[in-house]
């Protein structure tokens, strides 16, 4: 969902990165014959977010499901798993990250050997077992997690910066400054 994953570049922005949204990662026959998808075309990642100041690159992948269960995680396990391949799959994570660390640095968009995470945001989370689950998996892993909560912690923030022309950031404005004053 492209709404989803604007918002998520928008509040990594905030957050002191610079983002870009639907990144293709070129992997060469090689490759493809390395992670079992000899055809698969370039890799797409949802969000990737670059701190020019600590040379990290954010991989953020979005998973919006706002009218949908949320994302379901049981017993350390993605369900589907196949709906979360760059998580479940260390072969491909690998490979993938691992190419786009160099090409980003070939294409002169970070300095060289990039220090690169993995994130997930989530518009919902099935259950309190799922979220609590998830979080755990995702510290073991030092992934970024991006949970409805936080990403409404982080919205809820930008009502106490200065105006910005930005769809979620007026919302948001308008949202809380009514809110308080119903109270």
């Amino acid at each position: 969902m492209d709404a989803f994953e604007n918002l998520m570049a928008m509040l990594l922005r905030r957050e002191g990165y610079w983002t870009t949204t639907s990144y293709r990662v070129d992997l060469d026959k090689a490759q493809k014959r390395a992670i079992g998808r000899h055809s698969t075309p370039r890799w797409e990642l949802d969000v990737l977010a670059y701190r020019g100041s600590t040379n990290e690159v954010l991989v953020v992948e979005c998973k919006s499901f706002l009218d949908s269960p949320g994302v379901i995680f049981r017993n350390g396990v993605f369900e589907p798993e196949e709906r979360y391949k760059l998580f479940s799959e260390p072969n491909l994570r690998d490979v993938v990250l691992g190419q786009l660390g160099e090409q980003l640095y070939q294409d002169g968009l970070c300095r060289a050997e990039p220090t690169i995470r993995l994130g997930l945001a989530t518009g919902k989370i099935a259950s309190k077992s799922d979220r609590e689950g998830l979080a755990q998996h995702f510290v073991a892993n030092r992934w970024e997690l991006y949970t409805d909560r936080r990403i409404k912690q982080m919205l809820e923030q930008t009502a106490e910066a200065g105006y910005e022309n930005e769809i979620a950031l007026v919302a948001t404005k308008i949202l809380t400054r009514n809110r308080s004053v119903e109270e």
